[in-house]
């Protein structure tokens, strides 16, 4: 899952090389932590939180076979 958001982010922004994803597993959920460069922020939020609720999306459908929940926070 940590691969799949790093290249959505990495093809939204225009600075890939500050895109940090950190993966932390804790009992029944997994925690996706995404970081980019403060320029960026826009970009991979989107308008009114549609393209970070796509990108959940996404690594929701794909982990949908996995027994765990997979959680994706946006940080600053």
């Amino acid at each position: 899952m940590k691969e799949l958001v790093e290249v959505i982010a990495k093809s939204l922004v225009d600075s890939p090389e500050e895109v940090v994803v950190t993966e932390t597993e804790e009992n029944d959920a997994v925690l996706l932590e995404l970081k980019v460069a403060p320029a960026d922020m826009g970009k991979v939020i989107g308008r009114q939180g549609r393209i970070a609720k796509a990108i959940r999306t996404v690594v929701k459908a794909a982990s949908s076979k996995s027994e765990k929940k997979v959680v994706v926070d946006i940080l600053q």
